[in-house]
């Protein structure tokens, strides 16, 4: 039987292309382009929802403190692309970041809570071990503290997440030339603590009593004496900071260093003794461009990640500002220059955050002056979907959740009431409480007035309440969560979570076209983490 001539065409193509494939060798995925420097960026819990709140607050927020609306990753966008991160582990859904920033240091994968080392457990060359293999200058700042998950990650080696005691000798070892964070309690000898100790009068005129000093460790080893012989100029305060010109450690809080609106209520003084994120990532960045050969330099803005912990929207904000402003310090410090790649990411989303819409409080039907309405038909949402004016009230909020519980557990025991709650929140936040809603707020077995399955009010006991859940597993915080919740309608928000989520993450990134494009796909952190070893040069 004949075939037709058309049939016999397609055959052909069909059969050629099949050929094609089979012969053919396999396109290589693209290598990023070398760079000199490379600064990476993470927004510690910083997903897309928490971009779009940085990003509705510049847009809409009547009172704003943004200058002319544009943000730091607006200003990435000029010029720069954008990609999109995975998360997952290599044996988990959703991961800590303790093993993201252990992907994106090696380009390997990891387990959760695992720290340099791969997924079957084996040390793995890190991004900072390696630009020092090139004679490159390497550094670490943080606004949590230096020995936490994520700078822990590009430079300790260790089977779990929570072995501080054990991560500043690897910190050492590994020898970044700068290092800024928190968490110096986790480098002083046991005996440090004793105030009456010889030691621990040195340590307030080594760091002219601008940090608390305290020891988190079990042993004699005084960690700072080490740091000294391997060459580390130390520093603890602004001014010791400021002075500092080559290889230092700067350790500016007893553990996490303070939060974003403690730094936006003392950025504008001074006189402000502890830096801020930006102030310590200009300092960094300052020493590490001394080296001919460039560097490598990660910066965590660590505490967006423990604001949506706690489902505390106005910390959040402020995190997320105090991110803006030390991004728009890099990119002042990069711009014009070639030989620079910035990539700005996240290790993962925190909280499943977003403002949403609502069928309480919805507007009451007003006129517009369209021709549609021409008629005196009023205009008549079916929803509340929420007003602008709420970003300025999130903004406006004094003092961080945490800081609220830590003012109402310092009271005296008869005084830690639902009605003092009620005092305090509506005090310090724009989104006011009753004392009913405190009632639940408390009523955990953390609260003092928890008894047998009951709390007390006055003279009354009301049931115990189980709101929290399996996703809320910060026992001690859930207060925070249960806040949190009380406000939610007011602040037209709403939280899934009080741990991470697997939502996928932005990957921004700034420099030289040929060294951006591999950049601007659907990666993972290991992948991400491969293209920025490889562009290492």
């Amino acid at each position: 039987m004949k075939i037709p001539i058309q049939k016999g065409c397609a055959y052909c193509l069909i059969s050629a292309a099949l050929l094609s494939c089979t012969t053919m060798p396999s396109v290589k995925p693209q290598a990023a382009a070398k760079a000199k420097n490379i600064i990476m960026i993470i927004g510690d819990g910083m997903g897309p929802q928490q971009v779009g709140l940085l990003l509705s607050y510049a847009r809409q927020a009547q009172r704003g403190v943004i200058v002319n609306r544009t943000t730091s990753l607006d200003r990435m966008m000029e010029q720069g692309r954008l990609g999109i991160s995975m998360t997952y582990t290599g044996d988990t859904l959703v991961t800590d970041s303790a093993a993201s920033a252990t992907q994106l240091a090696t380009g390997k994968f990891a387990c959760a809570e695992m720290l340099g080392l791969d997924k079957d457990g084996n040390p793995q060359e890190n991004i900072i071990e390696k630009a020092r293999r090139l004679g490159k200058s390497t550094g670490l700042v943080s606004d949590t503290r230096i020995t936490h998950a994520t700078p822990a990650a590009f430079a300790a080696h260790q089977t779990h997440r929570s072995q501080e005691n054990s991560i500043p000798e690897d910190l050492l070892a590994t020898g970044a030339d700068v290092m800024f964070s928190g968490g110096l309690s986790y480098w002083l000898p046991e005996q440090a603590g004793d105030k009456n100790s010889e030691l621990h009068q040195q340590l307030v005129r080594l760091t002219d009593n601008s940090v608390g000093i305290k020891s988190s460790r079990k042993d004699a080893k005084n960690l700072l004496t080490v740091a000294q012989q391997k060459g580390y100029m130390l520093a603890f305060n602004k001014v010791q900071l400021d002075q500092a010109t080559g290889k230092t450690l700067g350790l500016f809080a007893e553990s996490g260093m303070a939060n974003g609106i403690v730094e936006t209520q003392n950025r504008g003084d001074a006189r402000h003794v502890q830096p801020t994120l930006k102030e310590m990532s200009v300092q960094a960045l300052e020493i590490l461009d001394r080296n001919e050969q460039g560097f490598f330099l990660m910066i965590e803005s660590g505490q967006i990640d423990w604001a949506a912990h706690r489902n505390d929207t106005g910390l959040l904000l402020h995190e997320m500002l105090r991110f803006n402003d030390t991004l728009n310090a890099v990119l002042d410090w990069a711009e014009n220059r070639q030989d620079t790649l910035i990539i700005v990411t996240a290790d993962h989303e925190t909280g499943g955050f977003g403002f949403s819409y609502s069928g309480v409080n919805i507007p009451k039907p007003y006129s517009l002056p369209g021709a549609a309405f021409a008629d005196g038909t009023l205009f008549q949402p079916n929803f509340n979907f929420g007003n602008p004016e709420v970003l300025d009230k999130i903004y406006a909020q004094q003092l961080s959740y945490h800081d609220i519980f830590s003012l109402f557990d310092k009271l005296p025991k008869d005084q830690q009431t639902p009605l003092k709650l009620t005092e305090l929140v509506n005090r310090y936040t724009e989104f006011k409480i009753t004392e009913a809603q405190s009632v639940k707020i408390l009523a955990t077995e953390a609260n003092p007035f928890y008894r047998a399955g009951h709390i007390s009010l006055g003279e009354k006991t009301v049931p115990k309440i189980e709101v929290n859940g399996a996703f809320f597993v910060y026992q001690k915080e859930n207060r925070e969560n249960l806040l949190a919740q009380a406000v939610a309608v007011s602040q037209q928000v709403v939280w899934a979570t009080g741990t991470h989520t697997s939502t996928p993450v932005f990957v921004f990134v700034k420099g030289e076209e040929q060294a951006m494009r591999p950049f601007a796909k659907i990666l993972h952190p290991t992948r991400l983490g491969q293209l920025m070893i490889d562009a290492l040069r």
